[in-house]
């Protein structure tokens, strides 16, 4: 049985892209097999712990859980796509950095994600709201106050931009 192909359209990081893909793909190893954007990466591939998340049309997904068909016509941001193309990161990957919020960052990428859309919807949160908003993301390292610190410092940047 051949398999079951089909055309897909999409913007990621504000590219367009048009490809053909198998109706299983996952679009997680859309984005980083047939895009190259590896940022994004696969954990537990059971949307159990958030290294996977991208936002799609603004709303944070677990891309292991989500197909790259149903993606068509939507708009995927990714962490390749925070910093601006002259390279000034984002406020969430400064304040990561300032506050030591990596570690080992394997579960960078989908914190980042998580926390730009929990962000935009909640600029003044607590540090209660902040933890809440992250406990869908694992950590594996368990060091989690910095990242906590980064992200209120983050909040705070965002507010203070035009």
């Amino acid at each position: 049985m051949a398999p079951d192909r089909h055309d897909i359209k999409l913007s990621v990081n504000g590219v367009s892209y048009r490809r053909g893909v198998e109706s299983r793909t996952l679009l997680s190893d859309f984005l980083r097999h047939d895009l190259l954007l590896a940022g994004t990466h696969v954990g537990c591939e059971h949307g159990v712990c958030g290294a996977c998340t991208v936002l799609l049309d603004g709303a944070p997904v677990r891309s292991c859980l989500m197909l790259a068909v149903q993606a068509n016509g939507h708009e995927l941001s990714t962490v390749e796509g925070l910093a601006t193309p002259a390279g000034e990161l984002h406020p969430v990957q400064q304040a990561m950095h300032d506050h030591h919020g990596l570690q080992c960052g394997y579960c960078t990428p989908g914190i980042l994600m998580t926390m730009t859309a929990f962000l935009k919807e909640n600029p003044q949160p607590s540090e209660h709201e902040v933890r809440e908003a992250l406990s869908g993301n694992l950590c594996r390292c368990t060091g989690y106050q910095n990242i906590v610190d980064a992200m209120l410092a983050a909040a705070q940047a965002m507010r203070a931009q035009p």
